[in-house]
């Protein structure tokens, strides 16, 4: 069975299991429908934003005929690692550089739309070598291939073009020696402008607090509050293969808030960037003056370049309010991820694990629901000044 079957199977036991407990069970569309084709789940993977990507990649690879501007991208890539492609165009030193401004433009503009992300966000597009083994076979003399992170994140081959607009097919299974561009969005950028937009979104449906001037979430408790505090975490797989570069993290915290209503904080996590490696945050994962009740729930997911941030918040607050206090406590992960639609299990924010009933005593190591990541957790009382 491939692995978004089984996050399918497993989405589905969790919405009944979610419904079981909420007393609310109804059969669901989801539940009831065949099966997709594989050919169908494959094209469903293929994401607009992806659309986007593929088309300035093969304007970029085309553009790297020039040899003045291939060695300007060349630098900027061995220097930087990473780089804006707007502001790259911007100081583009002959005319084969220049001409991608506009159409780098204009796809940014379409690709914050696509996430529901405000026009402000800035520019999105950048360009990277696919892996740092590449770096050696980066030369002067050297005639990049430019591609596309696919959005299946467990996709055998990708789909790269050169500077004469031809096809080639690279196997995912290894890196390869010759030098590979990759065209992609700053998800980093993105998905703090997107973990804004969730929280206001939250706000607003009176699912979680604003925040005060200081950060921190307001709390009416005089001397202080209680956090659990994460001192360690690692995650198996974090779902980023090799052409995807770096994770972008963030856990959503689920419970019920002060007045009954059921309650998400979004935690960021940017220093979670790679898979099997030990890390130590120190940061403050719950804030436990704002629950009800001594038990909440956490989801961790990766972000990836498909996701719509509105979307997204849309789902969730839709799920949640239709949850209500039964007088205890009721595990909320299950409601979040059956909220999800299939897409959202084979990239956009993928989900990386869950931990059930996380108490404010809650400490020393903590195994993930999916057994594919653990934290070592403590309780912390955050004083006033």
């Amino acid at each position: 069975m491939s692995t978004a079957r089984k996050r399918r199977n497993a989405t589905l036991i969790g919405a009944t299991l979610a419904a079981l407990a909420i007393g609310t069970l109804q059969p669901t569309a989801a539940a009831s429908a065949a099966p997709m084709s594989e050919a169908k789940t494959s094209a469903s993977r293929q994401s607009p934003v992806f659309g986007v990507e593929e088309g300035i990649a093969r304007t970029v690879a085309s553009s790297l005929l020039s040899q003045q501007w291939r060695e300007q991208v060349r630098e900027a890539v061995l220097k930087r690692g990473e780089v804006d492609l707007h502001a790259l165009t911007g100081k583009a030193a002959d005319t084969a550089g220049t001409g991608l401004k506009s159409a780098v433009a204009g796809a940014d503009q379409r690709i914050l739309s696509l996430k529901g992300l405000p026009a402000r966000t800035g520019s999105m597009l950048r360009i990277r070598l696919g892996a740092q083994s590449m770096r050696p076979h980066l030369t002067a003399a050297s005639a990049p291939w430019v591609a596309v992170a696919a959005t299946d994140d467990h996709a055998k081959t990708l789909t790269a073009y050169d500077s004469q607009g031809r096809r080639h097919t690279i196997d995912t299974s290894k890196v390869p020696d010759r030098p590979l561009y990759i065209v992609d969005i700053d998800v980093s950028k993105a998905h703090r402008a997107g973990l804004a937009l969730l929280h206001k979104e939250l706000v607003a449906k009176g699912l979680s607090k604003p925040q005060t001037r200081s950060g921190a979430l307001n709390t009416t408790a005089a001397a202080g509050w209680w956090a659990t505090k994460v001192d360690a975490i690692e995650v198996r797989d974090d779902e980023e293969p090799w052409f995807k570069g770096a994770a972008e993290m963030f856990s959503l915290v689920t419970g019920f808030g002060l007045d009954g209503k059921a309650r998400v904080d979004s935690v960021d996590m940017p220093y979670l960037d790679y898979d099997n490696t030990v890390y130590y945050p120190n940061q403050i994962l719950v804030n436990w003056s704002n629950y009800k009740y001594n038990l909440a729930d956490v989801v961790m997911m990766e972000d990836d370049d498909g996701t719509n941030y509105k979307a997204l918040a849309q789902a969730i607050t839709t799920a949640l309010l239709t949850i209500t206090d039964q007088g205890t406590y009721i595990p909320l992960v299950n409601a979040v991820l059956s909220a999800m639609p299939d897409s959202w299990f084979t990239d956009d924010p993928d989900y990386v694990e869950s931990w059930y009933t996380l108490a404010r005593t809650s400490s020393g190591r903590l195994n993930g629901a999916r057994g594919n990541g653990w934290m070592t957790v403590e309780p912390y009382f955050v004083e006033q000044f």
